[in-house]
């Protein structure tokens, strides 16, 4: 239904609107008596045989949501009615901030993709807080894991930067399960610097020094580009091994353009969906692979079928994560990965 009648007329506007009226009727209908019910019944798979442990943590179910699609921790509750396993709320910053001038955010129909240059356009990470103090009771019951992805402000200087990460790591201590460090964002001017080898290693150490003054220490993972070279993903495998992160996820979005035939291929920004799916999958089997398997790695990019999803897991991914995939196939995805799991 969603991709017969639900789509076509969501995709007849311009996609940040959508994005908000989308917001709005979730949680308008989620209000409705016996609709959460009713979508738990159409969209969650139960079987322990789904259940994944990893840095501590059991998921339900290996399929997750990833970051940017509830920035600000408006929907978890609502979103975990459609069967995901863990859904990562963000990027977070310290302060609000509007993101970059609209238009910001594109679909490129014929290569199943978006091309996004949000710029961690978001209410702050103590707005966020507000909201993560208030799970609803099915939520909780269901053990649904929430992720929190943490960025720096646009106007901080990298040389500051770690600062930022840390007031968000602090203030997302108590409400989230796991942490995710972006420093891959091609949409904030210098960011992926960061993800040189000395400072990404200095990032990490104080946020590890941080976290080991907590009663109870919250895993710990960096989401890097799929933009990397093979000396790069080398580096980051001896960064997580030199800091002793809990692991990965590979990969967020690119600036690669490569076979793209949509008009809009030029539009500058992050590429995401099916036009990824190779190079995301490239990188998570290099990780494994040349690791080892020494970290728990969780593969994110150009999910749009069950097939997909198979071919990141056998590449070494241990969890997987939708957003474009999400926004094209709908929620029947989550459900139809699951039973191809089973």
């Amino acid at each position: 239904m969603y991709k017969l009648l639900i789509r076509p007329v969501f995709f007849l506007f311009d996609p940040e609107k959508i994005h908000h009226f989308t917001f709005s009727l979730l949680r308008f209908i989620n209000k409705i008596p016996l609709i959460p019910s009713l979508l738990r019944g159409l969209y969650i798979v139960e079987d322990s045989r789904l259940e994944r442990t990893l840095f501590g943590l059991t998921f339900k179910n290996p399929v997750g949501l990833a970051a940017g699609f509830d920035k600000d921790a408006k929907l978890y509750n609502e979103l975990g009615n459609l069967g995901f396993g863990f859904v990562e709320i963000g990027t977070l910053t310290p302060k609000a901030q509007p993101g970059n001038p609209k238009k910001r955010l594109f679909r490129l129909k014929s290569d199943k993709a978006i091309i996004n240059r949000m710029g961690f356009n978001n209410g702050g990470v103590d707005e966020a807080v507000t909201r993560l103090k208030k799970p609803s009771k099915s939520f909780k019951e269901r053990g649904i894991l929430i992720g929190g992805n943490i960025g720096k402000n646009k106007l901080t200087p990298n040389e500051e930067a770690v600062n930022d990460y840390k007031v968000c790591f602090n203030a997302l201590y108590d409400y989230v399960d796991y942490f995710v460090v972006n420093v891959s964002s091609p949409n904030t001017p210098n960011l992926r610097e960061l993800q040189d080898k000395e400072p990404l290693t200095k990032l990490l150490k104080e946020l590890k020094s941080e976290n080991s003054k907590k009663q109870n220490p919250k895993p710990i993972l960096l989401k890097i580009a799929p933009d990397l070279t093979d000396s790069q993903l080398m580096d980051i495998i001896a960064i997580v091994n030199d800091t002793k992160i809990d692991g990965v996820i590979a990969t967020n979005t690119t600036i690669s353009r490569d076979g793209l035939t949509s008009d809009k291929k030029d539009e500058t920004g992050g590429l995401s969906g099916k036009p990824l799916t190779n190079r995301s999958t490239e990188v998570i089997r290099f990780l494994a692979e040349k690791s080892n398997k020494a970290f728990p790695i969780i593969g994110v990019g150009g999910i749009h079928t069950a097939t997909d999803a198979l071919e990141k897991l056998d590449a070494g991914a241990d969890l997987i994560q939708l957003y474009t995939g999400f926004i094209y196939e709908g929620p029947k995805l989550v459900k139809t990965i699951n039973k191809a799991l089973l």
